[in-house]
């Protein structure tokens, strides 16, 4: 509009002003807050020019006017600056709008993420539970079926023992085929626990990143499973600091008491991992999951000095005994 009022000497008119419309509305319609106000702080003197008629801009540019060129006065001035305002306005809340739909529906996914997060750990859970109450099971069958060939205690008691054991064992396995994947071939693998961490460091270390580990306490005893998700957590934290705290150091320290065991998991690396993220990485749902089925906590964030974080807790009750081996 500025080029077309220095090279006709003629303020815009008619066809002319809808397009000053149409570009204020645009403009507040497709730029962020803070381009959308700059663009038009920058652009409205120069429309005010255009509006007020090519004399302005003769006065500026040493072009004289044209004879018959109107100059609109000072209340048509305004009313042409507020229909600009009021276009730009229009704009800016068709942007808020169209930012807050995005939100919204953004939240909607990110909650329906997390949702879907939490009830597959919550399967990888009973399917672990599973393998363990099937081995429980198992030995005692099998103790019973023994006892009974010996026909040292009563036959009808071991009887009872026998066959129900075998029938839970059958409703286990039922709930195991409607927990485990089509693909999750890990059913017969034995489940990994606390005895297993100094290999999962060596594995780690290997794919670069340096851990020491420290476990206190009689850690054999930690029932199995405990052990299996103490062991998860950790390497979900350890997969953690992989993934996102570049050059970084690791240290993993498993206390083992009567009344619980504390995993902490610290890392001296710049970046930290996210708290709920995406694909494989809503990991700290996770692990704040597998601590609440034990009636454990599990906090984690960036550590004041650098690097992140976590610290688990998973109580024992009365279901861990004392005086095991360490």
């Amino acid at each position: 509009m500025v080029l077309q009022t220095l090279v006709a000497r003629q303020a815009p008119q008619g066809l002319d002003v809808l397009v000053l419309f149409a570009a204020s509305y645009a403009l507040g319609a497709y730029s962020g807050p803070r381009r959308s106000a700059a663009g038009l702080a920058l652009s409205a003197p120069l429309v005010v020019l255009c509006v007020d008629g090519s004399r302005q801009l003769g006065e500026l540019t040493g072009v004289p006017q044209i004879v018959g060129t109107a100059r609109p006065g000072f209340g048509g001035i305004v009313l042409f600056v507020i229909e600009i305002l009021a276009c730009w306005m229009a704009g800016v809340m068709v942007h808020a709008r169209r930012h807050a739909v995005s939100l919204a529906a953004r939240n909607a996914a990110l909650e329906r993420q997390a949702a879907e997060t939490v009830a597959a750990e919550h399967a990888r859970i009973a399917r672990e539970l599973h393998d363990i109450v099937a081995h429980h099971i198992s030995v005692v069958v099998l103790q019973a079926a023994a006892a009974r060939a010996s026909s040292q205690v009563a036959d009808s008691a071991l009887e009872k023992i026998e066959r129900s054991g075998r029938q839970a064992l059958t409703e286990t396995r039922r709930l195991l085929g409607v927990l485990r994947d089509a693909d999750d071939d890990t059913g017969l693998a034995p489940q990994p626990g606390i005895g297993q961490l100094p290999a999962l460091a060596d594995s780690v270390r290997a794919a670069g990143l340096p851990v020491s580990l420290q476990l206190r306490g009689a850690h054999h005893s930690v029932p199995a499973a405990v052990a299996v998700s103490a062991y998860r957590i950790i390497q979900e934290a350890l997969t953690n600091v992989l993934k996102h705290a570049g050059p970084a150091q690791a240290d993993v320290t498993v206390s083992v008491t009567s009344e619980a065991v504390t995993i902490d998991v610290t890392d001296n690396g710049a970046g930290s991992p996210p708290g709920e993220t995406p694909a494989g990485g809503h990991g700290l749902t996770g692990m704040r999951e597998r601590a609440a089925v034990f009636g454990g906590q599990l906090a984690a964030g960036p550590r004041p000095g650098g690097g992140f974080a976590v610290r688990a807790q998973l109580p024992l009750g009365d279901e861990l005994p004392i005086g095991g081996p360490s």
